[in-house]
């Protein structure tokens, strides 16, 4: 009777065995997500293994987290965090889960950078987008001793942000991702924009610099290869660009809907009223279409341009100084009659 007993207790410890141990396994393999779509977990430098379990609870299933809660606790995770941008698929489980955060294998994200006006506008959007401070983005790009060592200047920096969408890991470290954007800039400006540079006497970054004060001067894009053939023309011939957008950046008064005489005498290099050429470097961060607008810019005989009085956001062109002063005195009425000051 005694040997029946205790088999049965056996029976019934080595079931019991069994039960815990499935338990576990479907703990450790149910998905851990309770959303039907891909979230992101997002781990910094000053992240606890408490406070990684925390982002993540929000997101979970009850079981999943508590498998996850397990794995985590009773490993070495704490002292091994790794910072990034991790998947959670609604088919993740809590063990492939606990591999991706303790080996560090998150997923990549999709950056597109922006046509802004600023480089400190570019880093304070970087830093809302990357693991990087905007502070010392920003830092980096008026940084001269950084910035000769990526092949640019303060003034001309600007022209190496090409704005694509790459693939980066969101806590790439800031030399990383400047040299990524050095290469991504040789890699755009290789073969025939490069040529087609050559062929107009520009360097990328001549050419980027006029594309920036196209880009600001107008948002129609089958119109920017005509302002380019205009404002090559003015280089051509010594003339002064004197194109407005490049006082608004000289100001930092990008809101101004009107360029009085007044402003015209701003003290600044960027100021293509008072001085010849190009300024030192782009007022903006060039868009694509408007450096091929300049590549690939219509050949003309125009000298002067002003915008239309029908506000279409398009320009009358004109080869003399009295057809440009007839334009003129048009758009002035225009904006007069509507009380733009």
């Amino acid at each position: 009777m005694k040997k029946f007993n205790s088999r049965t207790y056996l029976y019934i410890a080595a079931l019991g065995i069994v039960l815990i141990l499935a338990l576990l396994v479907i703990y450790v393999i149910i998905p851990v997500s309770k959303a039907d779509h891909t979230e992101y977990i997002y781990i910094d430098d000053d992240d606890t293994q408490d406070s990684v379990l925390m982002k993540i609870r929000p997101m979970a299933h009850t079981a999943g987290m508590t498998g996850l809660n397990m794995l985590i606790r009773h490993s070495n995770y704490k002292n091994n965090i790794r910072t990034g941008r991790y998947a959670l698929e609604p088919t993740t489980g809590a063990l492939q889960l606990f591999r991706h955060l303790k080996n560090g294998q998150q997923a990549s994200m999709r950056l597109t950078l922006p046509e802004v006006r600023t480089t400190d506008r570019l880093a304070a959007v970087l830093g809302q987008k990357l693991m990087l401070d905007s502070a010392t983005i920003a830092d980096a790009l008026h940084s001269q001793q950084t910035c000769q060592q990526l092949g640019f200047d303060t003034c001309t920096i600007s022209a190496m942000f090409v704005p694509n969408t790459y693939d980066v890991y969101w806590n790439t470290s800031l030399e990383a991702f400047l040299e990524r954007m050095q290469k991504e800039y040789h890699r755009f400006w290789q073969g025939d924009r490069q040529a087609k540079a050559n062929r107009i006497s520009l360097t990328p970054i001549e050419v980027a610099t006029l594309a920036s004060i196209i880009d600001e001067e107008t948002a129609n894009i089958a119109e920017k290869p005509m302002i380019a053939g205009m404002y090559l023309n003015r280089l051509k011939a010594n003339m002064p660009l004197q194109a407005d957008p490049t006082i608004k950046f000289a100001l930092r008064q990008f809101e101004l809907k009107r360029i009085y005489n007044k402003l015209l005498d701003t003290n600044s290099p960027y100021n293509t009223y008072r001085h010849e050429g190009l300024p030192p470097g782009p007022i903006k961060i060039a868009s694509i279409k408007g450096i091929d607008a300049v590549l690939n810019h219509v050949e003309h005989d125009y000298l002067y341009m002003c915008a239309k009085e029908d506000f279409s956001g398009t320009h009358n062109f004109a080869r003399t100084y009295k057809e440009h002063q007839e334009n003129a005195r048009k758009y002035a009425k225009a904006l007069n009659e509507r009380g733009i000051k």
